[in-house]
């Protein structure tokens, strides 16, 4: 049963919201092989084991090649989204001003540096 650890990086911060790493050198992988993926609760380069562990970070393996190897791909799946605010409207002490423009924000949240994923596949 082959087993490893690839890092998987969102890139600089900002970072993205999704990344996905190649698996190769898996000569005897078929196309009906069954491949698991899963992050590794160990320190990164840019992470702790406890972020690893509370991150909200789906980890799934597949697009197998058969004789070469396989994808792990990670998303974000928080739901926090930056505010929407307009351009240059402020709070008074009457709450919000009462500009009127396009509105900024409503970005997802976003995952920055590399993270370990476990795999297997049978």
């Amino acid at each position: 049963m082959p087993v490893g650890t690839v890092t998987l990086d969102f890139g600089a911060f900002p970072g993205a919201s999704d990344a996905a790493v190649a698996v190769t050198g898996q000569a005897g992988i078929v196309a009906i092989s069954r491949v698991e993926a899963w992050l590794r609760i160990a320190d990164s380069a840019d992470h702790s084991a406890d972020e690893h562990l509370v991150e909200t970070i789906k980890v799934a393996a597949g697009q197998i090649v058969a004789g070469v190897g396989f994808t792990v791909q990670g998303v974000n799946t928080g739901t926090l989204s930056e505010p929407l605010t307009r351009p240059g409207a402020g709070f008074t002490a009457g709450g919000r001003g009462a500009e009127v423009g396009a509105s900024i924000g409503g970005m997802g949240t976003r995952l920055y540096g590399t993270w370990l994923v476990d795999w297997v596949w049978v």
